[in-house]
């Protein structure tokens, strides 16, 4: 009868011993090579991020011109209601970092997607101005990527999606209040701040995860960590 174990046996063969702890399972194997590499490519953009993120932000940057429109009739019918409730209806400003931040997986793609829509949105016009239009959306942008980092970009689930949305929703709506508001009581403050993050949670946050997770399904995102996590789930 032999007693060889499997680590005698590979050691004849030259082979390397399966490890019974570490499981067989494709998705925890993506996972722990995807969080291994994290720290040494979250900082790397490669020409594919470049061209996607841009993709996103010019899409976004034709919903903002949509939206710069379309809010005012929303806006005109919250306002009387209850001064600051305007706040629910920021969240389609705020969604495009968020999203780039969810598929990319890099460093500053927040920041650049959300940015990048406000250029656009400036280059075409609104009634808000250039300068304006892109501070708003280097703030928003940073504030969804103040969670990111705060993750260290290895987080992306529905929670850390709502999070990001809220943090972009918090930034912009504190601008919004100094450039904007300036001088507004304590309750429409409150009130204002509460349904902007609301609304940036929702919308920004996990709507953007719902539509990320829905591209990556369909196989165009299979070279980004994005979609190969939704792949190996299917």
């Amino acid at each position: 009868m032999s007693t060889s174990t499997p680590e005698s046996a590979a050691k004849n063969t030259g082979e390397t011993a399966p490890n019974p702890a570490s499981g067989s399972n494709p998705a925890s194997a993506a996972k722990l090579a995807s969080a291994k590499s994290a720290p040494t490519t979250i900082w790397r953009w490669r020409v594919v991020d470049i061209v996607v993120a841009s993709v996103l932000g010019v899409a976004a940057g034709l919903i903002f011109l949509a939206w710069n429109v379309g809010y005012l009739g929303p806006k005109a019918l919250l306002e009387p209601l209850l001064p600051g409730l305007q706040g629910l209806l920021d969240g389609p400003w705020l969604f495009a970092g968020v999203l780039g931040g969810l598929i990319i997986r890099k460093a500053g793609a927040a920041i650049y997607v959300e940015l990048l829509a406000a250029v656009v949105s400036a280059l075409i016009g609104n009634q808000w101005g250039g300068f304006l239009t892109l501070e708003a959306g280097l703030v928003q942008g940073l504030g969804a990527e103040l969670i990111f980092l705060l993750f260290f970009y290895r987080r992306w689930s529905l929670p850390v999606a709502i999070l990001a949305g809220a943090g972009a929703a918090l930034a912009g709506g504190i601008n919004n209040l100094i450039l904007w508001y300036a001088g507004s009581g304590t309750e429409f403050t409150v009130i204002y701040l509460i349904s902007t993050v609301v609304s940036g949670a929702v919308i920004a946050g996990a709507l953007s995860w719902v539509l990320a997770r829905g591209i990556a399904a369909t196989g165009a995102l299979d070279r980004f960590g994005s979609g190969r996590e939704a792949r190996v789930r299917v």
